[in-house]
């Protein structure tokens, strides 16, 4: 998380289609490899650091959703350090994940060397916008001061003018926004907001988004302690997966995934284990990611095979090495699927990358996964996510880390 407080004004040293140098000594001084920077609003996991530069990874979709499509080596840029916990608040609390990119349309001068700002954002964003919410601009901590029909304003005080890029905004000029993650937690779930406040201020080690192996082995130590953790799939699915290991599933883990995740719940096991309890695969040709789905199951001692403690059973009894193929009545409520051989170096999906990290963990190949769906029915989305993390106090990882150091 950041409090768009800007640390240091940088300078975009190189861009190239994956790649971001950003020169900016205080801010490479804090970092290291692997670790989270946000610029322009926009948070980034840094790769390399050399003589003041970070090196950066811009995806793609990076570019499609924010300013970074035309950024220039030269163009000055906000910078600023994620939160560390412990860390003093200061400023708002933002994730870095761009919400809206908007259009300034006026500067008027507001006196005293204060600047008011007019900024029309697409009209889907209207709706999360109210006057004196808080607001990060490129990056930078405002607040909404009027909002009208088709744009907003804010205003600009001569100290942030003096410490931004922000003194550079004229009629014309695009500019990266996100709403505070306060605002936008209380907007869709109130009824969770204050306990949630709570939790920041008491502060949440491991919770939220973590990167580079640092963050993998937090996410191990997690699953192996029994815990869950979330999973960002930006490129297969599009979606977040809460994850928790099967061999010691408590049946309190499938009814927080039936109950909060709200996403349909699968089991990942690795090949070997579906073909040693002869469970089979589903006739057709699955889904377009090629999840490999099989013949669902529920374990024969229990009774209807629903409830949460049932289906948990379950799951416990797929990942036990001792189990047998008549264990399991055929078809069931609980939904195996089979995980790629070489796992995620052959298939980057929430299937192979729940397996591999109850690997990584010293468990069993078994694992349970299950989408994380908003209250609207809508599948969340990386800034949804990470709200929902520090929520439950789980740590989040984009699955390309999993990839790149399990």
């Amino acid at each position: 998380m950041f409090t768009g407080r800007i640390a240091e004004v940088g300078v975009i040293d190189s861009i190239d289609e994956d790649l971001v140098g950003v020169r900016s000594p205080r801010a490479a001084a804090g970092a290291q490899p692997g670790g989270s920077v946000c610029v322009n609003g926009v948070r980034l996991t840094v790769r390399a650091l050399s003589d003041g530069v970070a090196v950066a990874t811009v995806a793609a979709e990076t570019k499609r959703r924010s300013t970074f499509d035309v950024l220039a080596a030269g163009e000055p840029v906000n910078v600023e350090l994620p939160l560390a916990v412990g860390d003093r608040l200061d400023g708002h609390l933002v994730q870095g994940y761009v919400d809206a990119v908007g259009k300034v349309v006026r500067v008027e001068d507001e006196g005293g060397g204060c600047s008011r700002v007019w900024i029309r954002p697409p009209e889907r964003s209207m709706s999360q916008l109210f006057a004196k919410a808080p607001l990060a601009v490129d990056g930078v901590s405002l607040t909404v001061a009027e909002r009208l029909r088709d744009r907003f304003s804010v205003v600009v005080l001569p100290a942030t003018r003096a410490a931004t890029t922000l003194e550079r905004l004229e009629p014309g000029v695009r500019v990266n926004l996100e709403v505070d993650l306060i605002s936008r937690l209380t907007t869709r779930n109130p009824d969770r907001a204050r306990g949630f406040i709570d939790r920041i201020v008491t502060g949440l080690p491991w919770a939220g988004h973590v990167a580079g192996k640092p963050g993998v082995e937090k996410v191990v130590r997690q699953l192996a302690a029994g815990g869950g953790v979330v999973v960002w799939d930006p490129a297969t699915e599009g979606e977040g997966d809460v994850i928790f290991a099967g061999a010691q599933l408590p049946p309190q883990a499938f009814t927080f995934l039936l109950t909060e995740a709200c996403g349909h719940t699968t089991v990942p096991c690795a090949p070997e284990v579906l073909e040693r309890l002869e469970i089979g695969p589903i006739p057709g040709e699955g889904d377009r990611q090629g999840t490999a789905m099989h013949v669902p199951v529920d374990l024969a001692a229990t009774s209807t095979g629903v409830s949460a403690a049932e289906r948990a059973a379950t799951v416990r009894r797929l990942a036990d090495p001792d189990a047998r193929p008549d264990d399991f009545l055929r078809p069931g409520h609980v939904f195996p699927l089979r995980a790629r051989p070489g796992l995620l170096a052959e298939r980057q999906g929430h299937t192979e990358a729940t397996v591999a990290l109850c690997l990584a963990a010293g468990l069993p190949p078994v694992g349970v996964c299950c989408e994380v769906m908003n209250p609207d029915g809508l599948m969340a989305q990386a800034a949804d996510l990470e709200a929902a993390a520090l929520r439950w106090g789980m740590p989040l990882v984009d699955i390309c880390d999993l990839r790149a150091w399990l």
